[in-house]
């Protein structure tokens, strides 16, 4: 299936530098912020409280949000949980604001980060702002303390998915393909990663599971837009004589543009409907993989293509040179 056809070869190659710089330049900035802003981690990471309460109508996320940073708790996120009758409520092991401070056994007073009995108790006195706040009082059904060692360890275990990945998708393209293929694969999807943290760390906005998995799997998204294209770049070299690694590359991405405009497209409207319509609970998730997508597109196509060329590849390495005939053997197989 295509929504179009073109012709005529799209001469990308000859900007190739071009496209790497600007994606150094990207790249180098989102370093920059990362290493001088940081990520702002979620509870799972940092360790904190969750708090689970019901209400018997639909959870006015507004009002409850509103009553909480009046409390203290500025930096609280709240959302749905399951459905629009629950909300769970994150409580960071952060220090509150000075004005929550004034308020003696306020709901701003936080728990000792080894106690959860602090954290039943501060579950108790945050069910007692909202229900003085709320026309239906709410129900508390579950308080859960996370520790900075569980979040130490999840943070821990997500560098490990993120590792396991990579040199995954390094081994599998190396056998698929060569292995000049592999590596500028594993460069322009690093690039993404990189890339959406670097986001995530000039914004400020939340990095939690849901994000690591939106990473991940734009990880593998990216990969998939990669191995169309190199194996068009394969099949190119195996069947044209003649044609320079340049215009092969730029006849694999352009036969490739419609399966890349449908593919991607209808990917990202699907992401965007979630970012728009989703609500809090997808909203990070979505937006980490709106951006991934945007990345990975560019990346799979505008910077993966040129580090190949620069890394060799050339026609000779996909075809199998022709064995010259013995002298000496006769077309039955007999040795003369």
């Amino acid at each position: 299936m295509e929504f179009f056809r073109i012709k005529k070869d799209i001469p990308v190659m000859r900007h190739a530098l071009m496209f790497n710089i600007i994606s150094l330049i990207t790249f180098v900035l989102a370093v920059f912020f990362l290493i001088v802003r940081g990520l702002n981690f979620s509870v799972e990471f940092t360790g904190g409280t969750l708090v689970e309460v019901h209400y018997a109508e639909s959870a006015p996320l507004a009002e409850i949000r509103a009553a909480l940073e009046n409390a203290g708790y500025s930096d609280a996120p709240v959302q749905n949980f399951g459905s629009t009758q629950d909300v769970l409520i994150r409580l960071p092991l952060k220090p509150h604001n000075a004005a929550a401070a004034d308020a003696p056994e306020s709901a701003s007073a936080a728990p000792d980060a080894a106690a959860p009995d602090a954290a039943a108790r501060q579950g108790e006195l945050v069910l007692a702002v909202l229900r003085s706040t709320a026309a239906t009082p709410p129900e508390l059904r579950r308080v859960e303390f996370v520790g900075p060692q569980v979040g130490k360890d999840l943070a821990e275990n997500g560098a490990l998915a993120l590792l396991f990945v990579v040199v995954g998708i390094m081994v599998y393209l190396a056998f698929r393909f060569e292995w000049r293929f592999s590596v500028s694969t594993i460069i322009a999807n690093l690039h993404d990663v990189i890339i959406i943290l670097g986001f995530f760390a000039f914004f400020q906005w939340e990095f939690s599971l849901s994000v690591l998995a939106a990473v991940l799997a734009v990880l593998g998204y990216s990969v998939n837009e990669s191995v169309v294209v190199f194996d068009r770049v394969r099949e190119t070299f195996r069947k044209t004589r003649g044609l320079t690694t340049p215009q092969v590359l730029d006849h694999a991405i352009t036969s490739t543009m419609s399966r890349t405009v449908i593919t991607h497209g209808s990917t990202q409207a699907v992401v965007l409907s979630m970012l728009i319509f989703g609500g809090e609970t997808l909203h990070n998730f979505a937006l980490a993989l709106t951006v991934g997508i945007c990345f990975g597109i560019y990346s799979s196509v505008l910077v993966a293509s040129p580090i190949v060329m620069w890394l060799g590849i050339s026609r000779e390495q996909f075809i199998k040179p022709v064995k010259a005939k013995d002298p000496t053997m006769r077309a039955d197989g007999a040795c003369v």
